[in-house]
């Protein structure tokens, strides 16, 4: 008899059928055992009034491994509205050792340094591996979004040769006897690429080794890379991740329907056009110094009520930022030089995305980084690519564990994380 998943029961109802999951929950009454089984579609409910049977539950603690064969039977206080009766109940393996915390209960308690150490286990809880569903969903929402306009997927190395690319610390490894170093980002490869294929993506790890130890960074992230040619100017690329979004939470509701109800969560809405702000004006909005280089995360909560209160937004584009906070390839805005044709896009008073127009001209590139006083070498393998024909094209790139972690309410994104990486955790 070919196993089923409890999701399948309801259209099994007077059928014998087989499942097999984990032990979630034993209620052992006076007359009758309940056997909660935990699959990767839900639960199912078991009842057992065979004293056998119920001798044998009563020596399987939970997270034991089972197979359960009965009768499907509807019940509209159970799971589904279905439960097994007439029960066999086989272990798969050996009686389990409980983990340091409840896994049936509704909340899980336990510290997240607690849950952290026991990953492997606190995952299983139902609003823990929620996140994880709704993270896997927004990733096929972005590739489909993206596909449908004809980019490419592509795969950039992860180890490469220079640590210059951003300015952010690296890790460093030994290749072969050579230096090495963790990238920090695909940008470099995937602007070449627009030299092949003129619009490409990339799902893949990136490595920051600063010495963050805040809520919202992690040493190791998820970055769902873009970059597109023949653009105009930023905007289309800002309309591109307008329309990426869109249909990454589309993909949300639709593949993870079942998380977003675990969570109880109100996805949001996208704007048809997101409202966006030069960063002269947001630093007036956010009520901060007229000279001010960047945006603090005190700002950016207030440009999110703002948002909020005036455009009932939960997205916000800041562009133009001033030139000497970003990047070398970054394109200038033509109209107002110390300011950039880039942006950030502010998702509930957080940095989500930052992206804009890049530089596509060889000698913009040897000034640029002759007027930050950075030598060329560094850079030579990616400069030279420019003197062969490359059209003007810009890209974005989202932090999809900060995504998650905004949209599902999590008050720090290694709640969203399956084995994050950060200052003070490599294990597990």
């Amino acid at each position: 008899m070919q196993r089923i998943l409890s999701s399948h029961l309801p259209t099994r109802v007077g059928e014998t059928v087989r499942i097999a999951g984990w032990v979630h929950r034993r209620r052992l009454l006076k007359s009758v055992a309940f056997l909660i089984v935990r699959d990767a579609a839900g639960l199912t409910q078991v009842v057992v009034t065979d004293p056998a049977v119920r001798a044998a539950v009563t020596a399987l603690p939970e997270e034991t491994v089972v197979e359960v064969v009965g009768t499907a039977t509807a019940n509209g206080t159970a799971p589904a509205g279905v439960e097994l009766t007439h029960p066999t109940v086989r272990p798969l393996g050996p009686p389990a050792v409980p983990p340091p915390f409840d896994l049936y209960r509704p909340v899980l308690t336990a510290t997240l340094p607690t849950q952290l150490d026991h990953a492997s286990v606190a995952l299983r809880h139902p609003t823990r591996s929620a996140a994880l569903r709704i993270s896997a969903a927004a990733v096929a929402g972005f590739r489909a979004a993206l596909d449908a306009r004809d980019f490419v997927e592509v795969h950039t190395p992860k180890v490469v040769a220079t640590s210059t690319e951003s300015g952010a610390n690296v890790f460093t490894l030994d290749w072969f006897g050579r230096p090495a170093y963790l990238a920090q980002s695909p940008q470099f490869y995937k602007q070449l690429m627009v030299g092949v294929f003129e619009r490409v993506y990339e799902v893949g790890p990136v490595f920051r080794a600063e010495p963050h130890d805040t809520v919202r960074h992690l040493a190791q992230y998820t970055s769902l890379d873009v970059e597109l040619g023949f653009v105009v100017d930023h905007r289309d690329v800002m309309a591109v991740l307008r329309d990426t979004l869109a249909v990454m939470l589309a993909e949300v509701a639709r593949r993870a329907g079942g998380a977003v109800a675990t969570l109880g969560l109100p996805l949001p809405g996208v704007p048809v056009e997101i409202p966006a702000v030069h960063f002269t004006e947001a630093l007036r909005i956010a009520a901060a110094p007229p000279d001010e280089p960047d945006l603090a995360p005190a700002h950016e909560r207030r440009l999110g009520e703002w948002a909020r209160t005036t455009h009932g937004s939960d997205f916000l584009f800041v562009t133009g930022y001033p030139m000497a906070k970003r990047p070398f390839y970054t394109h200038p805005d033509p109209a107002r030089p110390a300011y950039s044709n880039g942006f950030d896009l502010l998702f509930r008073g957080v940095e989500l995305v930052t992206g804009g127009q890049r530089l596509h001209r060889h000698e913009d590139y040897l000034s640029a980084l002759a007027a930050r006083g950075e030598p060329v070498g560094p850079y030579a393998g990616y400069v030279d690519a420019f003197r062969h024909g490359m059209p003007p094209h810009g890209g974005f790139a989202i932090g999809l564990e900060r995504f998650v972690a905004r949209l599902v309410g999590a008050a720090n994104v290694r709640e969203v994380t399956a084995f994050p990486r950060d200052l003070h955790r490599l294990i597990p």
